[in-house]
């Protein structure tokens, strides 16, 4: 492990120290009051981080290890879904060999919730919880650096250039294949950053990322052999509602008409927690099939078949569909979605009208952004149907 050393997760014998770090965090602590209560917070904001600080010192007391971690993580994620999701199904989980370690690669949406559902679903359906890889750019905050680390997330070094990237795509290869031989399961996004306009696509760099360790290694795989041993699964999740659909509006629009978007110091623990909190609606997560390929494949022909299973596997919502109606009326007949959705008139049109509400409680500048967000997923699905 020596050569993971400032990537790797915290081990059993760090995490007192680190938790006791955290709990007296009054950084962390000032940022959950202000979420969680803004009224309080806005008139007694040392009360509100006190009373924070008490709290969390009480519920990790116990903490020793990961795993201690993680039931706590665990009782708080039951809390979420339970609050903020009318429904948490998945498919595809009774495909997977429970004696067998995987590399899930997802699509994103959320910064957090993407792993932290299918870690959630994996580890109820018996395996082990998971590795997941969490961008640098995240970690600009001390305390965000020990709570990823403690939920067994690894660090994918993004602000690196030029020979520096190199060596830290090959130490992630490395790492990566590392995990999945030394049986843990582990988790990367398909791309770098979430998709905010809604179209899933796999970047093909994290396809050659990962072959690097062993195409330079004394083995010499082939890229084919290098992304057979891996057992990777595509992983498909869909929100009905995103929480963060208007900021990730703002950031397109403004990108569009300035050529930037500056994020501040907040910006990453705001999208964190809005993701959290914020209501989703139902939620799917759809386990697709281990890829194995028989003959030579390209990076590009791995990307190909993570994309086409992803998006195949995609529940579309009536929220989807509502925004298709709106950005292309004559795209489909959309009086036979009561039989594609199996799911009556009544209830597709209260979505309906719980969709274009929630449209029009934005700024009109923003709408065409969160209109193709919802509406791509339907397009990309046609698309690949239509191959």
């Amino acid at each position: 492990m020596s050569d993971f050393e400032d990537i790797r997760p915290y081990r059993d014998d760090e995490v007192r120290p680190v938790v006791d770090r955290l709990s007296k965090d009054e950084t962390m602590c000032r940022a959950l009051g202000k979420f969680t209560h803004p009224l309080l917070y806005k008139f007694f904001p040392g009360k509100v981080t006190a009373k924070v600080q008490s709290t969390l010192a009480d519920e990790v007391a116990h903490v020793q290890t990961i795993h201690d971690v993680q039931l706590v993580i665990e009782k708080y994620l039951d809390r979420l879904i339970e609050s903020t999701t009318t429904s948490l199904t998945n498919t595809g989980l009774d495909t997977l060999d429970t004696s067998k370690h995987y590399l899930f690669i997802s699509n994103h949406r959320d910064i957090t919730l993407d792993p932290a559902l299918c870690n959630y679903m994996i580890y109820h359906h018996g395996l082990d919880t998971l590795q997941i890889a969490i961008g640098d750019n995240l970690l600009q905050r001390p305390f965000l650096t020990d709570l990823m680390k403690l939920n067994k997330s690894f660090i994918v070094k993004r602000s690196v250039q030029g020979r520096d990237l190199l060596k830290a795509s090959k130490q992630l290869s490395s790492y990566i294949h590392h995990c999945i031989k030394g049986g843990e399961n582990v988790w990367i996004a398909q791309r770098e950053g979430r998709a905010k306009n809604g179209i899933d696509k796999t970047e093909t760099a994290i396809i050659k990322m990962l072959h690097m360790a062993n195409r330079e290694s004394t083995l010499k795989l082939t890229l084919q052999e290098s992304i057979n041993s891996l057992n990777i699964v595509p992983v498909a999740i869909s929100y009905e509602f995103d929480p963060c659909d208007r900021a990730k509006a703002e950031e397109l629009y403004t990108i569009d008409n300035t050529g930037k978007f500056e994020k501040d110091e907040n910006s990453d623990v705001q999208s964190i927690l809005s993701g959290m909190i914020g209501e989703k609606g139902a939620v799917h997560v759809a386990f697709g099939e281990k890829i194995q390929f028989d003959d030579a494949v390209t990076a590009e022909g791995v990307a190909r078949e993570i994309d086409e299973q992803i998006i195949r596997n995609y529940k579309l919502h009536a929220v989807n569909y509502a925004a298709m109606e709106i950005v292309q009326k004559d795209f489909m007949d959309f009086s036979t979605l009561p039989d594609i959705l199996e799911m009556p008139a009544s209830l597709i049109n209260s979505k309906r009208r719980a969709f274009r509400k929630r449209l029009a409680s934005m700024p009109k500048k923003y709408q065409s952004y969160v209109l193709n967000m919802y509406a791509n997923p339907v397009i990309r699905k046609a698309e690949i149907n239509a191959k």
